[in-house]
């Protein structure tokens, strides 16, 4: 309720959001240019109506189908305090919205392809942890990093997780992975020549495909086989061997806990959360390359060989599932979907 000279003047109903479209970057402009992760969706999912909001960008809503843009800009500590700073805002009621991580990331070459689009179930943290440098730690030691509360790496059981380590809604993502298994993702010669290059790595061979696979959060950008091996134990270990290190990308473990601390007060649901990353590149370089020249010819001087497919594909199997959520809007509203 708002007052005006004395007039009461009642506040607007808060705009029911069904699907929050989660990005964390763009290249350019909304529209028109290089897309980045948010592009497509505005574009295509005609998110015409603009919100301002202090943040990193603007809101964008299709009032029509109560999908709901946002750009959280990159990093744990801006997707964190954007997706809190949403769940806060009285202008939209997120009480029932499903929230959809789509971005890209680099992928382990063991698992899968340039191009492809994994389903996590399990969001581990990389960045909370204990280090000694590898120079001064004990010569027993096969890593200087290691979980707070332990007292050598890996040492198990691990400590009780406080923000290493988020387990999404298992029936969400299987039913999310189903509903998008057998899409057809976008292909290109520059794919084709990056991912002949991985010989030894037969899913990093293939045409790109969908899959469920984890993600590791780390506000470092790091490359290599050493740091892939660290990834892949580190997921391991948190997930008590349960999760598969598939995706590495910056924010996902900032969302999830921020959707931790709103869902108590009814105003998200972290049950509803889904996390789909697309892969723009590997995480570690193929045979008879060093780590440091794959790493600059990707992010320093070529460019990601897979961002545009990355970022079609985000959008072609994150779509299926916004589509099909706001078309049965009637049966989602209060029922969670699971695979059969």
């Amino acid at each position: 309720m708002l007052i005006f000279g004395g007039c009461v003047k009642k506040a607007p109903a808060p705009i029911t959001v069904r699907v929050v479209v989660v990005s964390m970057f763009e290249i350019g402009k909304d529209s028109g240019d290089t897309a980045g992760e948010f592009q497509l969706w505005y574009e295509r999912q005609k998110l015409t109506q603009p919100f301002p909001f202090a943040h990193h960008h603007d809101l964008y809503l299709n009032p029509q189908t109560g999908v709901l843009g946002m750009v959280t800009g990159m990093g744990t500590a801006n997707s964190a305090t954007a997706v809190m700073a949403l769940g806060l805002d009285p202008r939209f009621d997120l009480s029932h919205a499903y929230w959809l991580v789509a971005g890209i990331a680099g992928f382990d070459p063991a698992d899968a392809s340039l191009g492809s689009a994994a389903w996590a179930e399990y969001l581990v943290d990389g960045d909370l942890a204990h280090e000694i440098d590898a120079r001064e730690m004990p010569a027993d030691w096969p890593t200087g990093y290691f979980a707070r509360g332990s007292k050598r790496p890996y040492e198990t059981p691990h400590p009780a997780p406080s923000g290493e380590v988020f387990h999404l809604n298992g029936a969400l993502t299987e039913w999310a992975y189903q509903l998008t298994r057998e899409l057809p993702l976008k292909d290109s010669e520059a794919l084709q020549k990056r991912r002949a290059q991985y010989v030894g790595y037969p899913n990093a061979q293939k045409p790109p495909f969908v899959l469920k696979g984890d993600n590791l959060a780390g506000m470092t950008y790091w490359h290599g086989k050493l740091l892939n091996d660290w990834a892949n134990q580190w997921t391991k270990y948190w997930t008590d061997g349960k999760g598969e290190f598939v995706s590495s990308a910056m924010e996902d473990t900032g969302t999830a806990q921020s959707l931790t601390y709103l869902t108590p007060t009814g105003k998200a649901d972290l049950n509803r959360l889904m996390v789909l990353r697309t892969a723009s590149n590997y995480t570690m370089q193929p045979p008879g390359v060093s780590a440091a020249e794959s790493l600059l010819s990707e992010h320093g001087g070529e460019g990601y060989s897979g961002l545009s497919a990355s970022v079609e594909d985000a959008y072609q199997v994150g779509s299926k599932v916004v589509d099909e959520i706001v078309t049965h809007w009637d049966q989602y509203k209060d029922h969670v979907p699971s695979a059969p």
